[in-house]
Formats: C-alpha cells, sequence, structure tokens
C-alpha cells in the first residue's frame, strides 16, 4: 500500500486517517476469494442482518470491490431491503475508505432513506473534499451535527472547517467544542489547532496554556501533542519557562524520557542566551552547539539566527554571514534575508551585494531537474518541462484524497494569486490515476490554479522524486533547475514562498 501523505515538523499530529489510504483497501486485495461456498453464506449472512455494517463488510472484502458483480448484487439489496440505510452505506463506506470516485451515490442514498443517519453525512463530507466542494462538505458536516449534537467527532471537524474561511467563526466555534466536550480527545484537539494555528505569538500562548489547564497531558493525547507544541514556542520566547514546562511534563507524561531531553535541550537554549547577556559569546555557541533538535520540532530557524548573533558577536561577522548564507539558500525565510543584511551591511556590503552573493550560492546549488512529460488533465494531450522554459514553477505532487495537500492549497493560492500574467507557473502531479475522476470537478469546485498533470507509473523522475509521498513540493526556475525543494507552506510562512518566488523572477543565471 503506496504512502501518499507525508507528515511535516509543524503538521506533526494531523490526523492519520487522511495521510494514508485505509487498511480496508489493502483488506479488499487481499481478501478476495473464489470460493463459492463461503461467498454464499456471506451473502446469505447479510440477508439475514441488512443493517451490519460487519456482514457487509465481509461480503465486499470477499467479493472485491472491483468485482461488477459486487455493484449488481447491491442494486438487488436496495431494492429487496428500502428501509435499510446500512445496505447503500456498507457499500458507499467501502469507496470512501479507498478513495473512491464511485462512494458518492450510494452515500445519498443512505441519507435519503435515514436523513439521522450521521455516518452517512460524514461520508458524504469526506468525499466532497476529494470533489474539492468545500462549501457543500461543510453543509454535510452541518447535516452531521444536526443528526446528533452529542457526537465530539464531527462537531470538531465541523468548526475547524471555517479555518480558512472565517477566523472568527473557527475560534468560537473551536472554542466551544472545547467547552462542550471536556471529556473528549476532540475538545482538546479544538484548543490543539488554535495554538498550532492562531497567527499571533499571543494568542498562541494563550491556547496552549488553555489547552494545559483544560485538558490533562496526562489524560489526553492531543494535549500531550500540544505541550510540544508550546515547548518549541517558548523556546523561543522565553527559554526558562520552556525548561519549567519541561520539567513538570517530565513528571506527569508519560513519555519521561522526551521530556528529560527537553530539559537538557531548553537548559543549554537558557544558559546560552544568559552567557550572550553577559558578552560570553564563545561559551555561548558551545552551549547552542549542544542542542540536539528532534525532527519534530520547528526551533531550527531560531537556533541558526542565535548561533549567527553570538558568532557576529564575538567578532566573526564573516562566519555569521557565510552560516547563514548556507542555511538561507537551503530554506529562505525572511528573517534570514533580514539578518543576512545587517550582516553584509556590517563587512561593508550592499543589499544588492548581499542579493550577489545569494544568487550565486543557489547558482552553486541549483541542479537541472529531470525532464518529464505528463498528460494534462486540461488539454488531455502532455505537458513537458521543457514546456515551463522561461516561467519560475511551483511543482507540487498530490492527490484528491490527499488532506495535508488539501490544507496546503490554500496558503499556496494566497502567495501565487499575486503573479497573474507573470513568468510564473503553479503545476501540480496527480500521483493517484485511480482518483482521476475527482481531478477536473476538484478543479473546477475548488477553484485553485494550478495545472494539474498525470503522473505515471514507474516513470524515472531522478532528483524530481517524490518517492509516492505527497505532498512534497519543489521550485524551480526560468532554466529548468531546481532551486529549493522539500518545503512546506502553511500560514505561519507564506512570505517565505513570496520570498522564494520574487527571488527566482528577478535572476537569471
Amino acid at each position: 500500500m503506496l504512502l501518499k501523505a507525508r507528515i511535516s515538523a509543524l503538521m506533526l499530529m494531523l490526523v492519520l486517517a487522511v495521510l494514508l489510504k485505509p487498511a480496508f483497501a489493502q483488506r479488499n486485495k487481499s481478501a478476495i476469494t473464489t470460493d463459492k461456498a463461503l461467498l454464499e453464506k456471506l451473502k446469505q449472512d447479510v440477508e439475514a442482518n441488512p443493517d451490519s455494517l460487519s456482514k457487509h463488510s465481509a461480503y465486499i472484502n470477499g467479493m472485491g470491490l472491483e468485482n461488477p458483480a459486487l455493484v449488481a448484487q447491491y442494486d438487488v439489496w436496495m431494492k429487496k431491503f428500502p428501509k435499510s440505510a446500512m445496505v447503500p452505506y456498507g457499500l458507499g463506506k467501502a469507496y470512501v475508505d479507498v478513495e473512491s470516485p464511485k462512494a458518492k451515490p450510494y452515500l445519498l442514498k443512505t441519507v435519503e432513506i435515514d436523513p439521522k443517519f450521521t455516518e452517512g453525512w460524514g461520508g458524504l463530507w469526506i468525499d466532497a473534499e476529494r470533489w474539492g466542494d468545500f462549501k457543500l462538505s461543510r453543509d454535510y458536516l452541518a447535516k452531521a451535527v444536526a443528526s446528533n449534537p452529542a457526537n465530539a467527532d464531527y462537531s470538531f471537524y465541523y468548526a475547524s472547517s471555517f479555518n480558512n474561511y472565517d477566523q472568527d467563526k473557527w475560534r468560537d466555534m473551536s472554542l466551544a467544542v472545547a467547552k462542550k466536550f471536556p471529556d473528549s480527545e476532540r475538545g482538546a484537539q479544538a484548543l490543539y489547532w488554535l495554538g498550532e494555528r492562531s497567527t499571533t505569538t499571543a494568542d498562541k500562548l494563550k491556547y496552549f496554556e488553555l489547552l494545559r489547564n483544560s485538558y490533562s497531558p496526562a489524560k489526553f493525547n492531543w494535549s500531550s501533542s500540544g505541550m510540544s507544541s508550546y515547548y518549541n514556542l517558548l523556546l523561543s520566547v522565553d527559554p526558562g519557562k520552556a525548561l519549567a514546562l519541561a520539567r513538570d511534563m517530565e513528571k506527569n507524561s508519560k513519555d519521561t524520557k522526551t521530556w528529560t531531553g527537553y530539559i537538557d535541550l531548553a537548559q543549554n537554549v537558557a544558559d546560552a542566551k544568559k552567557l550572550s547577556g553577559e558578552k560570553k559569546y564563545e561559551e555561548a555557541i558551545a552551549a547552542l552547539n549542544k542542542v540536539k533538535l528532534p525532527r519534530y520540532l520547528s526551533f531550527n530557524k531560531n537556533l541558526l539566527l542565535l548561533v549567527a548573533e553570538n558568532t557576529d558577536k564575538m567578532g566573526n561577522t564573516k562566519g555569521a554571514y557565510d552560516n547563514l548564507m548556507a542555511s538561507f539558500v537551503n530554506a529562505p525565510t525572511a528573517q534570514f534575508m533580514k539578518a543576512l543584511v545587517v550582516y553584509g551591511a556590517k563587512m561593508g556590503k550592499s543589499e544588492a551585494d548581499v542579493k550577489a552573493d545569494i544568487y550565486k550560492t543557489m547558482d552553486d546549488h541549483a541542479k537541472d531537474a529531470t525532464p518529464f512529460s505528463l498528460k494534462n488533465y486540461f488539454t488531455q494531450a502532455n505537458t513537458s518541462l521543457a514546456d515551463y522554459k522561461g516561467s519560475v514553477v511551483l511543482l507540487t505532487y498530490w492527490f484528491p484524497g490527499c488532506g495535508p495537500c488539501r490544507g496546503e492549497f490554500p496558503h499556496f493560492e494566497n502567495v501565487v494569486k499575486q503573479y497573474k500574467g507573470k513568468s510564473f507557473k503553479y503545476v501540480g502531479i496527480n500521483i493517484a490515476s485511480d482518483q482521476n475522476d475527482y481531478v477536473l470537478p476538484f478543479m473546477k469546485s475548488s477553484g485553485y490554479s494550478f495545472t494539474p498533470l498525470e503522473d505515471v507509473t514507474g516513470r524515472v523522475k531522478g532528483n524530481l522524486d517524490n518517492k509516492n509521498a505527497a505532498p512534497v513540493n519543489f521550485m524551480l526556475d526560468q532554466n529548468g533547475r531546481i532551486v529549493f525543494a522539500n518545503f512546506r507552506i502553511d500560514q505561519e510562512n507564506e512570505d517565505d514562498l513570496k520570498l522564494m518566488i520574487d527571488m527566482l523572477l528577478n535572476h537569471r543565471a
């Protein structure tokens, strides 16, 4: 089973159900049977228990979802059991679980028979996301909540659906979920995402502290995860508080070993800042060099800036400049750019000189992208890498069922819409051909502006390899060279994407 989504540092605890194709898909392939007697028994089990989802699942697994006889049998059953919503739902859920465009009519039939069938509305919500109809998906979520207001799952997802559309509503509804479901992981999750996705440091601190006080990290997984994010934030704004949090969590967490490591990490950062304040810059750098960051903490940018700051203060401005330059060309950020301009000025460099250094380093690192020629869903003809010569290209690997891809698209769109009419192209390569039927409706309903291309199994991807994962992103210059790769964009770093595009548009090697 292909891994079709990749976890990023800022999306550590994203809902895992959308990251992988469900296990049902693999079971459906492996459990298919040619034993006629067994199939007949499974069929009789369904007819004796038409409202049992487990009986439907066993039968579907035995038959195989691609078996034409399966659909024919369900047509018979829907006529034989016209009042059973479970009959169409059994097949609809099987299709939803393997991200198949065939799910919708069966799910619609489910809620037509029983408007209180909460999971039917839930299935329609997920399916509508894959069609790119986000307004309809929210409408389905609203109906799921109305059908069962006590269901914390759908209350949480409904609140979260407003994140990119109405920030005030998202905040108020998320707080309401946390208040209404104090014993549910979903309540903790609502506060977790408020902390993660809020755009100001003050709001982040407020919501993470509320999470800590409202949901015991020892009891709730989302609260425990939130404390790692809270700790990561505190490392930047107040290492002393990060240290205090780590010590408390070491005593009150199941993961004592991790928090013991966090104590050492925070102590080193706190020591470094203290030493720096005492003008003991070399010792401060030594303390910072002891910091070993887990891959899921995003403090690395701040760590690099601290090292550069102390390197500069100890009189080695060139060392600070060179080290930060190497980091910048791998992961451009506005903070790095600002620091480079400051350090460059101390060395007698103008801002233009600094940019010239950046471009030279970028050119030294850039690699010609492996060519491709893939079907364009819009034209049905092939589009090749060569067709984009002369344009900067943002290339992303995606597929309609990829939740993290759908989460990243709005942030891409906020930036790329600023480059209409310029030499810039936005390309999305769909890695799941079995979801082709979703693609054009997704593009039309979502309004996203990328050009969709279809990947080919087994093609040589070379240095444009996504390793069967999505989302994976690349930025190519006008000459078809990879300049930036493996970056992720969210609400906090849209400016970094703009910086990358601007730098390439303003430079020709």
